[in-house]
């Protein structure tokens, strides 16, 4: 156990490094975890060996996936149905356009520029066309873009376009099978009876120190986690989905939501975006970087060409514009599961897999931190911010009421 405690200290330690960082740069926790876990690997591998970072442990591997799903289920919940229903056009029009784009972009320079093969070429554009709801999640709840109508949308946009990366690998590579249908036969029956039961469960049994909720949520999300990875998708979809279709009971429960923060941020997603990082060889890359190079220039333009013209088209400002157009070019989470896939699979090879996830890790830090910088539309801020005084105001004006009616309790 000793190894154990040891290397959770360094990793947390590592997390601790990068929320310093991330204060003192202002820039998302999330990349500078990236950021830092890349850099740990390189150091610690040239000192002493890149086992000791120990990113292949199980329980290392198990922390990463759990902090996955539920900042996706999170991000899930973030999205209003309302005002999903006011803007589904923009949210569908700007998914769809940032999947098909780079997905078509990404497969030529593979096959034209690099040389590559039909089918890894193919692995190529998938793996490359996502945008990572765990990164735009984490920037929109750490400025504050969460709570407003311009993130929810932007969040509901990501679910799009991943949603065509994980339909395009299963077409592609995946053979639908039974246990598919099974799969997506168990997600429209839990799209039905969640909605109904967990309100109902709550309201019966919630609101106590056991933290019942969080028991629940949990075991749903590592059911359907189990039954996805059986039919060889992916975990982090019906977490996405549950989020969605309990955004209306647990979105709304502010508290349950912050005890879900503090631990995904908390524990959790530092070991996901670390160990993210720690699969960048950055002696690999300087090696030969033209592959990595290629893929994320492609990507990034194949973004920008297809989302500003559609965000432009929907009367989005320039900045506002180009800040969604540069977080729909992040990428991570589907990315990087696209390319372990092919790799896997044998589809591409170790050189292929190195280029892959380099350029989609590298596609999650720099168009964020361009965006952060130059673009981010504060007035969407300043906005939310007189929203929540309001809010504030009013809740204080019928809080004596409240106080008054829990003191006639007995």
């Amino acid at each position: 156990m000793t190894e154990i405690w040891a290397l959770a200290a360094l990793w947390l330690g590592l997390a601790l490094v990068a929320t310093l960082v991330s204060i003192w740069l202002r820039v998302a926790t999330a990349l500078s975890e990236i950021v830092v876990g890349t850099i740990a690997q390189l150091f610690i591998g040239a000192l002493v060996g890149t086992s000791v970072l120990g990113a292949d442990q199980t329980w290392i591997k198990f922390l990463s996936g759990t902090g996955a799903i539920v900042l996706t289920f999170l991000a899930g919940a973030e999205l209003d149905p309302v005002v999903f229903r006011r803007n589904w056009k923009e949210a569908v029009a700007v998914g769809a356009v940032s999947f098909l784009l780079p997905f078509l972009g990404c497969t030529a320079a593979a096959r034209y520029l690099l040389g590559w093969e039909p089918l890894p070429s193919w692995l190529a554009g998938i793996a490359m066309s996502t945008t990572s709801v765990a990164v735009v999640y984490a920037v929109m709840l750490e400025f504050g873009f969460n709570a407003t109508d311009y993130g929810k949308t932007v969040l509901a946009a990501c679910f799009i376009t991943d949603l065509g990366t994980v339909v395009g690998l299963g077409l592609i590579f995946a053979p639908f099978t039974l246990k598919t249908l099974l799969f997506v036969g168990a997600m429209l029956v839990l799209a039905f009876v969640l909605p109904w039961l967990t309100p109902r469960f709550f309201k019966r049994y919630g609101g106590r120190p056991s933290e019942l909720e969080a028991k629940y949520l949990l075991l749903c999300l590592f059911g359907m986690g189990a039954l996805a990875t059986w039919a060889d998708s992916e975990a982090v979809l019906p977490a996405y989905l549950m989020g969605m279709v309990l955004a209306g009971t647990v979105g709304k429960d502010h508290v349950l939501v912050r005890r879900l923060r503090t631990l995904t941020f908390g524990l959790l997603t530092p070991f996901y975006f670390i160990r993210a990082g720690a699969f960048v060889s950055v002696p690999a890359l300087l090696a030969a970087p033209g592959a990595f190079l290629v893929m994320l220039l492609v990507k990034v333009a194949a973004k920008i060409t297809g989302v500003f013209p559609v965000t432009k088209l929907f009367g989005a400002p320039f900045k506002e514009g180009m800040y969604t157009t540069l977080l729909m070019s992040t990428g991570l989470t589907f990315g990087t599961i696209s390319a372990l896939f092919g790799l896997s699979h044998e589809i591409i090879d170790q050189a292929q897999y190195s280029a892959l996830v380099a350029a989609v890790i590298a596609s999650a830090v720099v168009p964020t931190v361009i965006a952060n910088a130059f673009f981010m539309p504060r007035h969407l801020l300043k906005d939310a911010t007189a929203a929540a005084a309001q809010s504030a105001e009013h809740d204080g004006a019928t809080a004596p009421i409240v106080g008054a009616k829990r003191g006639a309790q007995p």
